[in-house]
């Protein structure tokens, strides 16, 4: 409780509850545009052949043809990416080969599934206390590209530590103990597994994920001759997918207890980048942009790395008590589903209605490249958009930070087809309007 009162001290002075936060204030940070590639699986979809420089370059340029604006007018951008493979100076580099000019900086920022989100929240609070009036957050991951060579091996007083020691446990690892703890059964992963599927199949065909923009990339052929091809469709997505063939999948970590979790109902490995740009209400006028949604505010939290995944039950009544709102004040929300078992248990404790949870699928059906989708799904990030039918609706949004345990939020685009919204996130929700 200290460390929530402390968070929301910060926000003692500014107005809260939905009718003051969803007032329009020129110096608002708002979201002027929010795409993502197609997120495809690693090493066997659309992005296998195509390194993560080639990816980042790609949305790059895709997100110059939809911002609207002389990239010149972009004062600094914000990359997550949790396993970059390449060169430090990666992200630097793709910028200026898609056609950002050598004026605006680059910066990069790791906070492992929530890199994305913090991209984001680290361009917004530039603009919030004015050091810049334009910032381009960006999230992207080649998961084919990580060599995936396991744990590095760390000083013998953090593995003498019980709780330290525990960061460099596998993810499955915690995704049984949070099915242990909290006894969640494997029918009922195996249930919101389907239903993440069901959903997402619904939205691609019924094309609701227009947040989804070309993105070039490579194809290899045999004799190893690489071509240029463009790539626009998620291809992960199990259309015919149900609980009970997803029962009949032999568990991944039986060495873990009782082995609920398997490939049908954990998140999958996945490629993929996306964008978000973030400006002042003001200056969005000035140049005559869409106003998508509003930025508020963001949440981060900690608990015990062994069920990291359940953080969204810290973060959720964090960002809730910070801006005045209660859970009956929201209308969306989504999960990072890292897991089944933490995605369950998360929709429990919190007591939410399933029918206003992952409404187009979550990273089970669409995939999660660590870092990514937040703002279009980057998460990793998270992640995809959902959209609304109206304006001033709430959204909330978090996704389970990976190791550390921490909970933070994908960059994840939450647009809307109508006037603004109302996002909210915490590192794991972010709150916009």
């Amino acid at each position: 409780m200290d460390r929530l009162r402390q968070l929301t001290s910060h926000f003692s002075s500014s107005p809260k509850g939905l009718p003051a936060l969803s007032k329009k204030n020129p110096d608002d940070v708002v979201i002027t545009m929010a795409v993502r590639s197609a997120l495809t699986k690693a090493k066997k979809g659309g992005f296998k052949d195509t390194r993560s420089d080639e990816l980042l370059t790609g949305m790059f340029k895709a997100a110059i043809t939809k911002m609207q604006i002389d990239p010149a007018l972009i004062q600094d951008i914000c990359v997550g990416t949790v396993l970059p493979p390449g060169a430090p100076y990666e992200a630097r580099s793709a910028a200026l080969a898609a056609g950002i000019p050598q004026t605006t900086p680059v910066q990069v920022i790791n906070r492992f599934c929530s890199s994305g989100l913090m991209a984001i929240t680290t361009v917004a609070n530039q603009i919030r206390v004015g050091q810049i009036e334009i910032g381009l957050a960006v999230g992207v991951e080649s998961m084919t590209a990580n060599p995936d060579s396991g744990s590095p091996k760390l000083s013998d007083d953090i593995m003498a530590h019980n709780t330290a020691k525990d960061c460099v446990q596998p993810m499955g690892w915690t995704s049984e103990n949070v099915a242990q703890d909290f006894n969640i059964t494997r029918e009922d992963m195996d249930e919101l597994a389907a239903l993440s599927h069901k959903r997402a199949s619904e939205a691609q065909r019924t094309g609701k994920f227009s947040e989804i923009v070309p993105v070039e990339g490579f194809s290899k052929s045999e004799s190893g001759e690489r071509k240029r091809i463009i790539v626009d469709k998620d291809d992960g997505i199990r259309h015919d997918s149900t609980a009970a063939a997803l029962g009949k999948i032999r568990s991944a970590f039986p060495q873990w207890g009782g082995g609920k979790t398997t490939g049908g109902n954990a998140s999958q490995i996945t490629d993929g980048a996306a964008a978000v740009l973030l400006m002042r209400r003001k200056k969005a006028e000035e140049l005559g942009l869409p106003i998508l949604a509003k930025y508020v505010t963001t949440s981060v939290a900690g608990l015990a790395p062994r069920i990291m995944g359940i953080g969204p039950t810290y973060a959720i009544p964090m960002v809730l008590e910070q801006t005045g709102l209660t859970i009956g004040d929201v209308d969306l929300f989504e999960i990072n589903e890292a897991f089944a078992s933490m995605y369950v248990y998360c929709v429990r404790k919190l007591g939410l209605n399933i029918e206003k949870v992952n409404v187009n699928g979550g990273a089970i059906a669409l995939g999660h490249p660590l870092d990514k989708c937040s703002p279009s799904r980057n998460r990793s990030s998270r992640t995809r958009t959902t959209w609304w039918k109206g304006p001033g609706n709430v959204h909330v949004h978090w996704s389970r930070n990976g190791r550390s345990g921490r909970l933070h939020s994908r960059v994840e685009p939450c647009f809307t087809s109508v006037r603004y919204r109302f996002i909210l996130y915490t590192s794991y929700n972010l709150l916009v309007v």
